[in-house]
């Protein structure tokens, strides 16, 4: 674990269903879960939940895979998406079953809320983890989910690009809460990010998405198609994280905004 990245983290663990992990922690108000993207939580990912805090939320990082701290490098990333796709916490090839690790992070979720208070909690899904913000949907307590680059189940086949890694019955409670009809005073609003020529959060899956939810899922799809404006490489991935580029005006940074402001709203309006 490297300290120096965290810096400002309080490191903690929490154990349910006979599972205990590292959780990092770092501000105060309103809890939002943030799942990192492989390898694990890099100094990015870090830095992320840094802004998460700045706006007055407390972020709270569960170390789901790789080492807390490490940088990320090309051998690092395929032992942990290996390490991933293999495990029977995570489903990275079923189309309509929800990843049995949702349950451990929904009582996170749960526990966290008791402990920081306020009227719920965010989740920031990303890459490999981006879509279980949805599976916590099911848990009232989720009030602003965010979905980054989700990319299970992986996008092999047409029915998966479609796929949101959700089982059917999940999938009708997180409908029904996008609508309203669970109590929800307006509905849950669902965020999704993605690079245009990510063939790994396919297109086809926020073409499901607004199906499913229609006005109820903001889709931000930033340009990476060749000779776009900002330069942006078709290869394009990790939108809060990697390729973050933190200047004004800029798509990426235009879309860490958009997700500040989606957690301000559902937390602390």
């Amino acid at each position: 674990m490297d300290i120096d990245a965290l810096a400002g983290y309080e490191i903690d663990e929490f154990a349910h269903g006979g599972t205990t992990r590292t959780v990092l922690r770092t501000g105060s108000g309103p809890a939002v879960i943030v799942m990192a993207e492989m390898p694990g939580i890099t100094p990015r990912v870090a830095d992320f939940g840094r802004r998460v805090a700045a706006i007055g939320c407390t972020a709270v990082l569960p170390s789901l895979f790789g080492t807390p701290g490490r940088r990320a490098t090309p051998g690092y990333i395929l032992r942990s998406l290996a390490g991933g796709c293999v495990s029977r916490e995570f489903t990275a090839f079923l189309r309509r079953r929800t990843s049995p690790v949702t349950d451990w992070l929904r009582a996170l979720a749960a526990f966290e809320h008791g402990r920081c208070g306020g009227p719920g909690v965010g989740a920031v899904g990303m890459c490999f983890t981006g879509g279980f913000a949805l599976g916590m949907m099911v848990d009232r307590r989720m009030l602003a989910p965010v979905l980054s680059q989700p990319s299970l189940p992986l996008p092999i086949g047409g029915r998966r690009r479609r796929s949101l890694g959700i089982s059917n019955r999940d999938l009708e409670i997180v409908r029904e809460r996008v609508r309203g009809d669970r109590g929800d005073d307006a509905g849950v609003c669902v965020l999704g990010l993605r690079f245009s020529e990510d063939s790994m959060a396919p297109a086809e899956r926020f073409e499901r998405l607004a199906e499913e939810f229609g006005d109820g899922f903001i889709g931000v799809e930033i340009d990476s198609s060749p000779g776009n404006e900002h330069r942006i490489s078709k290869r394009a991935h990790s939108v809060l994280t990697d390729e973050l580029v933190d200047e004004p005006g800029h798509p990426t940074r235009d879309a860490l905004d958009a997700v500040l402001e989606h957690l301000r709203v559902g937390l602390l309006a």
